[in-house]
């Protein structure tokens, strides 16, 4: 069931998103050669408590797993898609990137966000995927307007990403988003335009593309939550938290 939020709610929503849009801002800037995958998570923690805030993810057991989720922040290293798990013994290395995705409750409601950033340089054709795919999540907020379907949002990201033939992940999405981390409707990242519910306003949606240099196809890895490209190629990920309203879209992780 798709839930429409109340105009007090939405006043939550946009207080917890600016919060989580400039935590997510400071952590990105600790992503430097020689920092561990765990010193970023207890400094997500960190940030997210002293915003008076809690955490999404920590403890999160979604369906279908076998534990609940142990970290704060999902940290995924370059063939790593999403839900990588923090780690002391994993370094950022110079050339690597990392997509930080993180969610925060704020008053009971929840918003959620990811960028995909570069660990100091590197190579043009991992920089290009980047661009790509941030752009892609600009072109699907665009058309989360009040009238169309979430088919157009599929659309528009797909049509941004087609012309380059990099892998759209198909197996995983986007999401409604607020009383729960994850609520109807799935947003999914391809398919025809016109179709799926309509949007209207009041309706909160993460919409997240996923994309891959290689092949679409990705693999679960042993620990439950990670997913990695199936041919080792290089993943990127960005996701904001998006309100529909009368008069357009509106972007409620911005700080």
């Amino acid at each position: 069931m798709i839930i429409i939020k109340t105009p007090a709610e939405i006043e939550i929503l946009r207080a917890g998103g600016r919060h989580l849009a400039t935590i997510l801002e400071k952590i990105t800037q600790k992503v430097k050669p020689g920092v561990t995958t765990f010193e970023l998570d207890q400094y997500a923690s960190q940030l997210i408590k002293e915003a008076g805030d809690t955490p999404a993810f920590l403890n999160y057991q979604p369906e279908g797993a076998k534990y609940p989720y142990p970290a704060s922040l999902c940290v995924s290293l370059n063939d790593e898609v999403v839900h990588g798990i923090p780690s002391a013994d994993r370094f950022f290395k110079e050339g690597d990137t990392v997509s930080l995705d993180l969610g925060l409750k704020h008053k009971g409601f929840f918003t959620d966000m990811a960028v995909t950033v570069p660990v100091g340089e590197i190579d043009p054709r991992t920089k290009k995927l980047l661009s790509v795919t941030r752009e892609a999540l600009q072109k699907g907020i665009a058309s989360a307007r009040a009238g169309s379907r979430v088919g157009d949002i599929s659309h528009a990201i797909e049509s941004s990403i087609r012309p380059y033939d990099y892998g759209i992940v198909e197996v995983l999405s986007g999401h409604g988003v607020g009383r729960a981390i994850h609520e109807d409707p799935y947003v999914p990242n391809f398919g025809p335009p016109g179709q799926g519910p309509e949007l209207v306003p009041g309706m909160v949606i993460a919409i997240e593309p996923m994309v891959n240099l290689g092949t679409k196809n990705v693999k679960l890895d042993p620990d439950g939550y990670t997913y990695r490209t199936r041919d080792g190629a290089r993943s990127a990920h960005f996701e904001h938290t998006v309100l529909v309203t009368e008069k357009g879209p509106e972007i409620l992780t911005r700080a």
